[in-house]
């Protein structure tokens, strides 16, 4: 069951409540300060954006600055393909937090084309996440990245090029399966990361790659196995 439509506000916005298993949904948006509705959605107070499910494919496309993917997605066996071209816009997805559907076998895809852009990306935050495969690809600068996911056998790949970007992420896990990966390939100068690593049954790993240099830049990692808690 699929419902959709599309209000016009001061931009446009598109307000989606999926159920059912199997959907293929396919939105673009071209312009400025639109919505796809959901988490924190303002404007014409959209609420929605609710993908529940299962075997579902969405593929989104926002070209333009200052929009907004905003919403709820419980699904398993789900792929995602996001692509972001612009400025300044948001991202703010929840994948499955109630364990629903497990939110097991996620492929997600995020391309990100610009600069001053905020992206939040939390999965099975207090289930599992297991065997996700997330890669992002960021061009840009003064691009801001949190990502908290309950790992399980999850892959993780950020590819970034770019100054002055801030990567913050948290991987947790408490299953004998839990070792989650984590490869960070960065190119520019300035840059915040701070990544914490935290399976208490089984191990993780990371790899970082960073080209660039500047004096004020600042990498924290953190690996913790049940060990007492520790911060930069």
């Amino acid at each position: 069951m699929l419902s959709a439509s599309t209000i016009y506000a001061a931009d446009n916005e598109i307000y989606v409540d999926q159920s059912g298993t199997g959907a293929n949904i396919d939105l673009e948006q071209l312009g400025i300060s639109n919505i796809i509705g959901g988490l924190n959605s303002t404007a014409g107070s959209l609420t929605a954006f609710d993908l529940d499910g299962a075997t579902m494919t969405l593929d989104i496309n926002m070209i333009g600055n200052t929009n907004k993917f905003l919403g709820d997605i419980n699904a398993t066996t789900f792929t995602g393909l996001y692509n972001f071209t612009g400025d300044t816009n948001t991202f703010t997805i929840q994948v499955d937090p109630t364990n629903t559907y497990s939110s097991a076998g996620s492929d997600q895809n995020i391309a990100v084309t610009g600069s001053s852009n905020t992206f939040t990306l939390n999965q099975g935050t207090t289930a599992i996440a297991a065997n996700l495969n997330l890669d992002w690809i960021i061009q840009g600068s003064s691009n801001t990245v949190t990502s908290n996911i309950n790992i399980d056998g999850a892959t993780n790949y950020m590819d970034i090029d770019g100054s002055d970007n801030t990567v913050t992420y948290t991987g947790t896990g408490v299953n004998a399966s839990a070792g989650g990966y984590f490869w960070l390939d960065h190119t520019g100068g300035q840059r915040t990361f701070n990544i914490q690593q935290l399976s208490t049954q089984d191990n993780d790993w990371l790899k970082i790659i960073s080209i660039g240099g500047n004096a004020a830049s600042t990498v924290c990692v953190i690996q913790n196995d049940q060990g007492t808690s520790t911060s930069c």
